[in-house]
């Protein structure tokens, strides 16, 4: 058992001062075999702390339904890190931000058309609640209290950037103590004026997010908390990338300069990240600032570790400060994670999706194009077909709204593209013969909004379809998840140019697993699994990012299955396995 709390401006740990240097490892973006890895690399770097967020929507994908299990097994990742001899930060709060879908908010909460996040609205706090009953005695005997690596949590997220619901945070507060947390409680958010007012909570210690000028941030910090530790719970050492954009980065010398700013005066310090990893899957969020943005599948971050567990030069420039600070003694690093360029892949397969609807979701009947989570569904693509009687001159087709980018096919017939964040371009528009036409309308959901005024991010056709100023009705609807691919039926593959998406198949072989980057060139967008398994989201036309990480704990020996989900086209029924990233 061991006791951390705060006398004075410091932390003291068993009666003696400690500084925290910490880094940010989110277990939920680095598959489990690696998790060791990265904690070791951490150590390495002189750090004595790690912090990871908590994200609801991974523990709980469907109301009442919990994951703790494989890359969502965050028991097993404590332990490990308590094993190393580190301490552990945890940031369980209902909602993280983080990049990440929703901002860890489950989808299912929007199925409620009433529902209020992130405020004293009680069936939002009664969800919270059930969550927490599963969540929290799980933590209990990971506690320092208890004898484990936990020394503190925090109780919400950046809230004085969203709300000033005081009363929320605080009955937040309460729920971690009644379920047996008694570490220290901490919230944390940018150094301004409304974000320390709307976020602190009394009797529990503020911390501070930023990316430099330390002095100015704690010394707005001092204003609102005259007395305690100063600690970033963020320091931004990096930076995310959205689709369209360039890939970030920061100078080493920089980053560790504030850094060094930092530690002379005194300050503790979490690194945000340490190592960024992945978001694998469908679980990259966006940001919406009255415009949408994406996020792309790497959270490489720009870091100190690279997104496949490389050291890079930030790793070097960081630990020489700390070496200034701290008794180091020789660099150890664990040896270094095998890459492998395995070649070329060719897909010989193909499905196309419009031949596989029945293999993949029943269909359901609505009067409106509703969306996702009106249908049970979180993540994905969804599907609405319906039929525009004739003869009808050229009329301009309205989708309103959609979340995010839909594919209009006229009888079959590709027509466009319509995309949330492209609000100038021009409408598609057909005529109707008198025999009339069946409209199908693919939507992909590109990821919910993870920060901002505009959290409430259902997803699919938000409100309806109109073609000119009439409102179309009676709809078929397809719910396409993508959990489950094992039922398809594949034929011969063909160069396909036809706008149709659809999924390909291919095979190689593998004589011993190792982390590997799949370049898709020639590709368009779509997605990508390897042996099952959804790697994320690639759009090799848009970029940055240009491959996508395989580690190798995902390979097996021998035979190896690569599926992607294309949806709009390919040039060559290849695809090609490095043993280098290309982010852009």
């Amino acid at each position: 058992m061991s006791i951390f709390v705060v006398e004075g401006n410091q932390f003291v740990m068993d009666g003696k001062p400690i500084r925290l240097i910490s880094g940010a490892i989110h277990y939920f973006r680095v598959v489990p075999e690696y998790w060791r890895d990265r904690l070791m690399k951490l150590k390495a770097c002189g750090f004595n702390t790690v912090e990871t967020y908590v994200p609801w929507n991974l523990h709980e994908p469907k109301e009442g339904q919990f994951n703790f299990e494989g890359i969502a097994d965050i028991v097993n990742f404590i332990k490990t890190a308590g094993e190393l001899g580190l301490h552990v930060i945890v940031r369980p709060s209902p909602y993280i931000c983080a990049e990440w879908e929703f901002g860890g908010l489950p989808a299912w909460l929007l199925a409620d058309n009433g529902m209020r996040l992130r405020c004293s609205h009680q069936p939002f706090l009664d969800k919270i609640d059930a969550y927490y009953d599963i969540l929290m005695p799980k933590l209990v005997p990971l506690l320092c209290t208890n004898g484990g690596p936990i020394i503190a949590m925090q109780i919400e997220n950046e809230y004085g950037s969203y709300g000033n619901d005081t009363q929320y945070l605080e009955y937040l507060r309460q729920s971690t103590i009644k379920r047996g947390i008694d570490v220290l409680l901490f919230t944390s958010d940018g150094p301004e004026d409304f974000m320390l007012q709307g976020g602190m909570v009394p009797g529990v210690l503020e911390t501070v997010n930023f990316g430099s000028r330390p002095k100015e941030a704690f010394a707005e910090l001092r204003i609102y908390q005259p007395e305690g530790p100063i600690m970033c719970m963020e320091y931004w050492n990096g930076w995310f990338d959205h689709w369209f954009e360039q890939h970030h980065t920061r100078d080493a010398a920089d980053v560790a300069k504030v850094f060094d700013e930092m530690l002379d005066m005194n300050a503790s310090v979490n690194f945000y990240m340490f190592h960024g990893g992945t978001n694998f899957g469908f679980w990259s969020g966006a940001n919406d600032d009255g415009t949408y943005m994406p996020t792309i599948t790497s959270y490489d971050y720009d870091v100190l570790i690279s997104e496949s567990g490389d050291v890079t030069d930030k790793f070097y420039a960081v630990r020489e400060v700390v070496s200034k600070y701290v008794d180091l003694g020789p660099l150890e690093l664990p040896e270094p994670i095998k890459k492998k360029a395995y070649g070329q892949v060719q897909m010989t397969q193909q499905a196309v999706l419009f031949d596989s609807l029945d293999k993949l979701s029943t269909p359901v009947q609505r009067t409106c194009p509703d969306p996702m989570e009106l249908l049970g569904q979180n993540y994905g693509f969804i599907m609405y077909t319906s039929r525009i009687s004739g003869p009808r001159g050229e009329t301009k087709l309205n989708l309103q709204d959609v979340h995010d980018r839909a594919q209009i096919f006229l009888d079959g017939e590709y027509k466009g593209v319509v995309e949330r964040w492209n609000k100038d371009a021009e409408p598609i528009a057909f005529s109707v013969p008198p025999e009339g036409v069946t409209l199908t309308v693919l939507v992909e959901n590109m990821g919910r909004s993870n920060y901002g005024s505009y959290l409430r991010d259902v997803k699919g056709i938000t409100e309806g379809i109109r073609f000119g100023q009439q409102f179309l009705y009676h709809w078929t609807i397809h719910t396409l998840p993508m959990e489950d691919l094992s039922n398809l039926e594949y034929k011969s593959a063909s160069v396909n140019f036809d706008g149709k998406p659809a999924f390909y198949k291919g095979t190689f072989q593998v004589d011993e697993a190792a982390d590997t980057f799949l370049e898709l060139k020639g590709w368009n967008k779509g997605v990508a699994y390897i042996n099952g398994f959804n790697l994320g989201r690639y759009w090799e036309t848009v970029g940055p990012q240009k491959t996508l990480y395989i580690p190798g704990p995902l390979l097996c020996k021998g035979e190896n299955e690569l599926v992607l989900f294309e949806l709009h086209g390919v040039e060559e029924l290849v695809v090609t396995l490095r043993d280098i990233a290309i982010l852009g």
